[in-house]
């Protein structure tokens, strides 16, 4: 069975959700993606997370291996290829570089806020794994503020 490594960051950290999704999925470990920030994009009150580049900044992150069928699955969800892109990153697995698939969203979607549910299932999935909690509200502070900046100034 061909298995690849999958980097989660959002709703994909919370362990209920990917064993309904993925049922053949597991942990490998957790990581963090350095020189990327953690935001959310795609409208207010529907906005869900993505990561961008940003020097100096890391999100936590979960590895997961995940076989085709995973894989297929998470392509459903993540909108591949549409509204989410595949793009290998490296981060640290085990004390050694690794090369591992993450889903970034594609360019074009305003900052936002993410329903109450969504960032709850994230919440929950920073709280399992021990997650400094800080990268997930700075995420929000940084994606409402920025929202309302924008559309103050008539942007949106």
């Amino acid at each position: 069975m061909d298995r690849k490594l999958y980097l989660a960051y959002g709703s994909n950290l919370n362990l209920v959700q990917m064993a309904d999704r993925c049922p053949t999925a597991r942990v490998v470990g957790v990581s963090e993606l350095k020189d990327y920030k953690l935001i959310f994009r795609g409208g207010n009150g529907g906005a869900v997370a993505t990561v961008e580049p940003l020097k100096g900044s890391s999100v936590p992150v979960l590895i997961w291996e995940i076989t085709k069928a995973d894989e297929k699955a998470l392509d459903r969800y993540e909108g591949f290829p549409y509204f989410y892109r595949k793009e290998n990153v490296k981060v640290k697995l085990k004390g050694r570089n690794t090369k591992v698939m993450a889903y970034i969203m594609n360019e074009g979607r305003p900052l936002g806020q993410p329903s109450m549910y969504y960032y709850s299932v994230i919440y929950d999935g920073y709280m399992a794994q021990d997650f400094d909690i800080k990268t997930l509200t700075t995420a929000l502070d940084n994606s409402i503020e920025r929202f309302v900046v924008a559309t103050d100034d008539g942007e949106y």
